[in-house]
């Protein structure tokens, strides 16, 4: 009987925001992307559209080698395997496609960013905050129910899925980006 895994990768990138999470909430991890291989070519998540512009975000396809990502040589992560079912496997990718299709609707959440820090629950259907997307696809998919509102999701929270850890380090050595090495 064939195996269907969904992957939750969590990082702690070297960015302000990030930075702020950390003294507010004391968090080791900021970041929160979904992944439907282990190999990661197709991680999605809510980010900045610009490395270099954190006012702008959107959903996005993500990759080690562009975007913030991009200028860490050292990217601390875990990588999380979720065993799920056929059928929701198959509904987590009926969502993402919808927020692939639709992709130029959804914005960052950055209203629930605020909202996080201050613990206070807010809802969007076209804005998300990186963890609450990836909650979103699980909790629609019947994968998991943290019993969370969705905006106040962390990526910390996303450590309490039941999954096995298949990476924990250094992304980039797991990833390697020969344009980083000198």
């Amino acid at each position: 009987m064939q195996k269907y895994y969904l992957y939750v990768v969590l990082t702690s990138p070297n960015t302000a925001i990030s930075k702020l999470i950390k003294l507010f909430k004391n968090d080791n991890y900021t970041h929160a992307s979904l992944s439907l291989d282990k190999s990661l070519h197709n991680m999605y998540s809510f980010s900045r559209k610009k490395a270099y512009n954190p006012f702008i975000g959107i959903f996005k396809h993500e990759e080690f080698d562009k975007g913030i990502f991009r200028f860490h040589r050292d990217l601390p992560g875990r990588i999380m395997q979720v065993e799920v079912s056929k059928e929701q496997y198959e509904n987590a990718v009926k969502l993402l496609d919808k927020f692939t299709a639709n992709s130029e609707m959804y914005k960052y959440n950055y209203k629930g960013f605020l909202y996080i820090l201050l613990n206070k629950e807010i809802l969007s259907d076209e804005r998300f905050l990186c963890s609450e997307f990836v909650y979103y696809i699980l909790n629609e998919s019947y994968i998991v129910d943290l019993n969370i509102s969705r905006n106040l999701v962390r990526p910390e929270n996303l450590l309490d899925i039941e999954s096995e850890i298949v990476y924990e380090g250094n992304l980039k050595e797991m990833y390697p980006v020969t344009s980083m090495r000198s």
